[in-house]
């Protein structure tokens, strides 16, 4: 096993150190630019999207564009927000969370176009479903089947199992540090996992639009007590950051790359901007027009990124509890931060919230894998049996597992699935530029705006919007 976590290390500093690194500010750079900033444009329209789609009520199964959000949102905000970021400032030290804000910022615009298309290719299934995402714009709009095979194949086991298994790793050792023997911990999250994903995307959404308020809200007011506690040190902390985002401290080995790198992976990881995961939950919201989840989803970026990994780095830096370069990181790192403040009970709450920003996680992860389970032909229902099983199985590895090889398996799967993906959207990126222009111009008129495909000159691959 050690063998195989060093070949997989040595992968992974060839693809992000090389490849992924120039991949992925390009290709922000490009979305931000030639959506004239849609990320801080219309930031106050994803604001007044996102709380008018709070409590919409749904007919059937019709899911929600706020249930979507929260199914994309259980994904993304989980264990990376608080052992990523924590493994972020001992890896690479306080000037890696600067390094995430940038990649945070860049990934709106690559959010935004991603799951804008997500909804312009997406297919309705009746009575209100739809389904969508890379795979199918990738084989509906490119006709390109092998690759959007390929990609459906790569979430399937990088969300469905690999990130699966970095959720329940991260839930054991968080037991651990409070007496619970890991085997314990897999039996209860196989047992609860299993339930929960058994019963349909219906149940996934209500779960997670649930959970997600919950655990965020929690953590955040936490963080909030901290910040006060230590206002006088904000200041600096915030000096710390921007200093050694140029200038590392001596201990990060690699300097100012790995600062970079490590930010940059961290943050990609926890917000998934890119990587295609997000479309697949965006295509299934029930909209008027596509750019409104589009919107919608952009803005999930900052409230994962810029919020509570913010949060999380807060906790860190204000309770000085960590060494850059140090044995003590993830998730223990911020155990043992929350208790220099609040004592023993810490890690018990720390374990609590844990439990719920990670199982919301694992059961938003295993949706990305169902719905590209759908596009592969033959006996789905079998295939989706098979994949059932095998989230839970990984559920049961990962809460044993060794913390290094889960995540160096998350980073290689995170970096495939990022260069197809944007692949794709680069080539299609003109489409949604064109929606947001369509968009734009109908809020100008006073409009709720309606969306149709000839409204942007496209139809090739197009089957939920044509009249």
């Amino acid at each position: 096993m050690d063998l195989f976590n060093a070949g997989v290390d040595a992968v992974n500093n060839v693809l992000w150190s090389y490849v992924l690194i120039v991949v992925l500010v390009g290709c922000g750079l490009y979305f931000t630019f030639s959506t004239r900033f849609v990320q801080l444009r219309m930031l106050p329209e994803m604001l007044r999207l996102l709380t008018e789609g709070i409590g919409k009520k749904t007919e059937g199964h019709a899911i929600s564009s706020f249930q979507a959000f929260c199914v994309s949102t259980a994904s993304r905000v989980g264990v990376g927000n608080i052992a990523g970021v924590a493994i972020a400032i001992v890896t690479g030290g306080p000037g890696a969370v600067f390094w995430m804000w940038v990649i945070a910022f860049l990934g709106c615009a690559t959010g935004f176009v991603e799951s804008t298309l997500a909804q312009i290719y997406k297919l309705p299934r009746g009575g209100g479903k739809f389904h969508g995402g890379p795979a199918y714009y990738i084989n509906n709009a490119l006709h390109q089947s092998g690759v959007a095979k390929l990609f459906a194949m790569l979430i399937s086991v990088t969300f469905g199992l690999v990130y699966v298994s970095v959720q329940a790793n991260t839930i054991a050792l968080s037991a651990q540090t409070i007496g619970i023997d890991p085997a314990v911990t897999a039996a209860f999250l196989c047992l609860f996992t299993a339930l929960v994903i058994c019963g349909g995307l219906h149940r996934i959404a209500k779960v997670t639009e649930f959970l997600v308020p919950v655990m965020a809200g929690l953590y955040l007011l936490v963080a909030l007590i901290i910040v006060i506690l230590h206002i006088s040190q904000v200041p600096a902390m915030f000096a710390l950051i921007f200093h050694d985002a140029f200038s590392p401290q001596a201990a990060v080995g690699g300097g100012l790359g790995t600062a970079v790198l490590t930010g940059v992976k961290r943050g990609l990881f926890s917000n998934e901007a890119g990587e295609g995961s997000v479309p697949n939950a965006a295509a299934t919201a029930d909209v008027s027009h596509p750019v409104k989840q589009g919107l919608v989803q952009s803005f999930g970026v900052y409230v994962d990124t810029w919020i509570v990994c913010s949060a999380t780095a807060f906790i860190v830096l204000l309770t000085g509890q960590y060494t850059v370069g140090g044995d003590l990181t993830g998730i223990a790192l911020a155990q043992a931060s929350l208790a220099s403040v609040f004592g023993s009970l810490a890690p018990v709450a720390v374990a609590f919230m844990i439990l719920l920003f990670a199982f919301s996680s694992i059961v938003g992860n295993y949706y990305y894998g169902e719905i590209n389970i759908a596009f592969f032909e033959g006996n789905t229902h079998r295939y989706l049996l098979v994949f059932r099983v095998g989230v839970v199985l990984m559920v049961l590895f990962g809460s044993l597992a060794a913390l290094q090889l889960v995540w160096n398996l998350a980073d290689l799967f995170m970096g495939l699935l990022c260069l197809t993906n944007l692949y794709a959207i680069t080539r299609l990126a003109p489409y949604a530029r064109r929606a947001l222009i369509d968009y734009q111009s109908k809020r100008a008129r006073g409009e709720d705006p309606q969306f149709s495909a000839k409204d942007i000159d496209v139809s090739d691959g197009v089957y939920a919007w044509k009249e």
